[in-house]
């Protein structure tokens, strides 16, 4: 089995290239969509966060409001290290019981762990191979304000609590360069796959 952490900063496209690589044939941990199932309604995770933030974090359904919460600690070190000590142990946890169950039943795959904090948290020795999605940050951006609706503010914010695309390229054992058009990103997914393949054939035992 092979293991690729996938990373990139926010507007980078990183989901659109774990999608097209989960249509391929890769088994993909959303990393993200963990970090959602931590804090649900009813879970330790959400009530931890509503204990240290407030009831004003909650929406009227009892969800999480992931967008407001994000409005107060992005941009803010101290707040986001809070929340990530409360959320990240949670998730951690979970994606290393869901690593067991992909080990288990994918021993010769390609498991991608779609990790947007990798770099951050230093994970990238923990992957055999550490694939980055790179945009510029005008084209991040551009993204976040066009196709997400976020306010350049808000957009800015978060680009900055992540790291600098240089400090993702030192960890990268392959790039895909994604500021340009989307025919170009499925030709060179598809290239990046064929590599993987091939690197998940030569782990094997012989």
């Amino acid at each position: 089995m092979l293991t690729v952490g996938l990373t990139g900063g926010i507007g980078s496209g990183k989901s659109e290239v774990s999608r097209r690589l989960r249509e391929l044939g890769a088994v993909v941990i959303d990393a993200d969509a963990v970090a959602r199932e931590v804090v649900e309604p009813g879970t330790p995770g959400l009530a931890a966060v509503v204990a240290e933030f407030g009831e004003d974090v909650l929406r009227a359904n009892g969800e999480l409001d992931r967008e407001g919460l994000g409005r107060i600690v992005f941009g803010d070190p101290e707040k986001l290290a809070r929340l990530n000590a409360i959320v990240h142990p949670l998730v951690g946890e979970r994606i290393g019981a869901r690593m067991a169950e992909v080990e288990r039943d994918h021993p010769d795959g390609v498991v991608v762990y779609d990790v947007p904090l990798l770099v951050e948290n230093d994970l990238a020795g923990g992957y055999d191979v550490v694939l980055v999605v790179a945009a510029s940050p005008e084209t991040q951006l551009r993204r976040l304000v066009q196709q997400r609706g976020m306010s350049e503010e808000d957009a800015r914010a978060r680009i900055a609590a992540q790291a600098p695309l240089e400090a993702k390229l030192a960890v990268a054992d392959i790039v895909i360069d994604n500021d340009g058009p989307l025919a170009y990103l499925d030709a060179r997914v598809r290239e990046v796959w064929a590599d993987l393949r091939a690197r998940a054939g030569r782990t094997m035992p012989a």
